[in-house]
């Protein structure tokens, strides 16, 4: 495979040096990079000719300067990880450069986002690509082949638990803004979402239980499981036995009361994505649509507070 041109949108970010990495790790060269902020030396680690834009006006005449000059030069790919509310505009601008685009997660806050992307990428010929890195672990991926081998029984008893300790900050940045950032069940549960439906099929019933700016929880009811979760950035909802061993994060995915083992293998994940986007093999608009849906659905949901349907940390069992 030639080795294609990259730009990255967001290169400031928390998720930015899993990009650079693994363009890097794939044969691939990144040429250009945007951030409002300028806090961005890590680029050296990758190379000394990136050119690095703080406004999309420069960075965007730079990406058509290089268009028009040659295919050789030219942007093939730009990888998005700016805030969430801005994915859909970058995603317009990848395509209607010419380039695909790959986007983090959420490729974007409300469902009908996504139809106006399919007719842009009709338009352009284009492709989006989305991030759904658990799809390409091997624990993950060796569970789902055994949960569709086994005989159709009773639904599954699931509770999904992600505790990840985050500062004030948190709540000052874009994150904490909902509009901005679709709340902690699209930033932060996104992934979740998606796999338990790769999982366990469609949704056929969800509730809300608890949802504040700090933790939300519910209940859905897939086609072959029952799943309560928890979402959460307040370390006091973290175990005891977590907090004694200083550990700001706590992951738990339960099936019939057999926890799945999934902590290690996460740091290539984005490589292989990469991989398989540029073998012609990436997850895409349809495959990001369920679980966009229904983030948006448990956004919108009224808190009902609970009840034998619960996670077990809402009552009180740790």
């Amino acid at each position: 495979m030639d080795s294609k041109n990259f730009a990255i949108i967001g290169v400031g970010g928390f998720v930015a040096p899993r990009h650079l990495r693994a363009i890097k790790e794939t044969g691939h060269r990144t040429i250009a990079a945007l951030d409002p902020n300028d806090s961005v030396g890590l680029l050296d680690q990758f190379s000394h000719e990136i050119s690095f834009f703080k406004e999309f006006e420069r960075f965007d005449r730079h990406c058509e300067k290089l268009r028009r000059r040659s295919e050789a030069e030219a942007v093939h790919y730009v990888s998005i990880c700016s805030p969430n509310f801005l994915h859909d505009a970058h995603v317009r601008f990848a395509l209607r450069l010419g380039a695909d685009a790959i986007c983090e997660k959420p490729l974007v806050l409300n469902p009908w986002n996504l139809e106006a992307l399919q007719q842009l990428e009709q338009e352009t010929g284009r492709k989006v690509n989305t991030i759904l890195q658990l799809r390409l672990h091997p624990a993950l991926i060796a569970l789902r082949e055994r949960l569709l081998a086994a005989p159709r029984g009773e639904k599954h008893q699931v509770q999904l638990t992600y505790i990840t300790s985050r500062g004030l900050w948190y709540l000052y940045s874009w994150k904490g803004d909902i509009e901005r950032s679709g709340g902690l069940a699209t930033n932060i549960g996104i992934h979740f979402f998606d796999l338990l439906q790769w999982l366990f099929g469609a949704v056929e019933f969800q509730e809300v239980h608890l949802s504040d700016a700090r933790t939300c929880a519910g209940y859905l009811e897939h086609e072959r499981a029952k799943v309560r979760w928890m979402l959460s950035i307040d370390r006091n909802r973290l175990p005891e036995a977590v907090r004694a061993e200083g550990k700001p994060t706590f992951r738990s995915i339960s099936i019939d009361g057999e926890e799945v083992e999934f902590s290690e293998g996460f740091t290539d994940l984005h490589t292989a994505s990469y991989r398989e986007i540029l073998n012609g093999r990436g997850f895409g608009l349809d495959d990001a649509r369920t679980s966009i849906k229904l983030a948006h659905s448990i956004r919108n949901s009224a808190p009902t507070g609970g009840g034998e349907n619960s996670h077990s940390f809402l009552r009180g069992e740790r």
